[in-house]
């Protein structure tokens, strides 16, 4: 037989992890990375924090899973919780981020159905978007990489080139639902919404009674210094979806919104079997009692500005390799001036995970709980592996 065991979708690396501690990743053979990678920004408080790993060995040992036909103390505890930290009013848990973007798309169409509007179901998106692998998500974006040999793509999408507000606001017709937008792209490249531009689109969907709904699976949960993005743009979305680093590492995610923008979903129009279990909740919970405070947020801040300093400052060294630094928090992407995947597997060599993005842009996306040493660490070993890459003829 040919095909692997494991489908292979995946062009996966020779890192082959099977122990973390901290911010570091341990190999089979005992080989130690700096994980500046986390998991594509999920590992929020590193591998093996005491206070998540206690949470979630006690909550196994108690209940692990019943059903969303019964009553869920738990999972009200934490929707109270993320309702009191956030904009919203209610909360849908799933299992992952692309469940979370599922749970938006509808949650998005179906207030306007509700309203007496069901013609009312396009979404304005955003080139170079990515917001998962469903085939609504995927719909919802232009890369070919995403699409190719999936038709034919659902309906009910108009991608628009991003941060361009004279662009968002001309593609609005009768039959726009709002807009669905990362207001900082991730694997589009680390590249942050101005203000102006999300300023805009909010004015627009106040004036239209339109839907603006953000993807924060990759920006939120304290990722960029504010416990989600939103905070940062002054403008509070109607739906977001969040996940990836709202479990620490155990899967969850969450459709957030307000009473108004919820108001089409009632009983029978959406579930989930595992969304919302009890072992997730937990997980959930103890990330919140880590991150979801000013000090957590103010020290992230800091670090940043620490880590972007030290990169600013290195870069110019290596000025035929790096173009800058981009992104906001601890959410950064270094542009480069040739091909980025191929530095970054170049990296793993060296014992530094990253992550490629498109623009030709390295992923940094430590865990929040990173320190001065393991800034240091990473921007010296970043630097020393560039002054000895040899640029591979093909990415020339």
């Amino acid at each position: 037989m040919a095909i692997t065991p494991l489908m292979p979708v995946y062009p996966r690396s020779p890192v082959r992890p099977v122990r973390g501690e901290g911010v570091y990743l341990y190999g089979e053979k005992g080989e130690k990375y700096l994980d500046f990678a986390a998991g594509i920004a999920v590992n929020l408080l590193g591998h093996g924090h005491p206070h998540l790993t206690k949470a979630i060995a006690d909550q196994a040992a108690t209940l692990i899973h019943v059903s969303n036909l019964y009553g869920s103390p738990q999972g009200e505890a934490f929707a109270q919780r993320l309702v009191d930290h956030t904009f919203a009013d209610t909360v849908f848990f799933t299992n992952s981020g692309v469940e979370a973007v599922e749970c938006a798309i509808k949650t998005a169409r179906r207030y306007h159905f509700a309203g007496g509007n069901p013609h009312r179901t396009n979404l304005i998106t955003f080139k170079n978007a990515f917001h998962g692998r469903t085939m609504a998500t995927i719909s919802a974006t232009d890369q070919p990489k995403m699409i190719d040999g999936f038709a034919p793509l659902l309906p009910g999408f108009n991608v628009v080139e991003f941060d361009n507000l004279e662009a968002a606001l001309a593609a609005v017709d009768d039959n726009t639902a709002g807009f669905l937008l990362e207001p900082i792209q991730g694997e589009g490249g680390i590249r942050p919404a101005s203000k102006e531009f999300i300023r805009g689109l909010r004015k627009v969907c106040d004036e239209k009674d339109l839907m603006l709904v953000f993807d924060e699976v990759q920006c939120g949960v304290a990722r960029t210094g504010y416990l989600y993005a939103y905070e940062y743009y002054g403008v509070t979305p109607d739906i977001m979806a969040s996940a990836k680093g709202i479990g620490g590492g155990f899967p969850l995610g969450a459709c957030l919104a307000t009473e108004k923008a919820a108001r089409g979903m009632v009983i029978g129009t959406h579930g989930s079997t595992y969304g919302g279990n009890p072992l997730a909740m937990a997980a959930g919970q103890a990330v919140f009692d880590i991150v979801a405070n000013e000090e957590f947020l103010a020290g992230v801040r800091t670090k940043a500005e620490r880590l972007r300093s030290a990169l600013e400052q290195m870069l110019p060294n290596h000025d035929h390799l790096f173009e800058g630094v981009r992104g906001l928090g601890l959410m950064l992407g270094i542009k480069m001036k040739t091909d980025s995947r191929a530095f970054v597997a170049y990296l793993r060599t060296k014992g530094l995970l990253t992550v490629a993005a498109g623009d030709n842009v390295v992923r940094v996306l430590p865990p929040l709980t990173i320190e001065e040493e393991h800034i240091r660490e990473f921007v010296d070993a970043l630097s020393a592996a560039a002054a000895d890459y040899e640029v591979p003829a093909e990415a020339a």
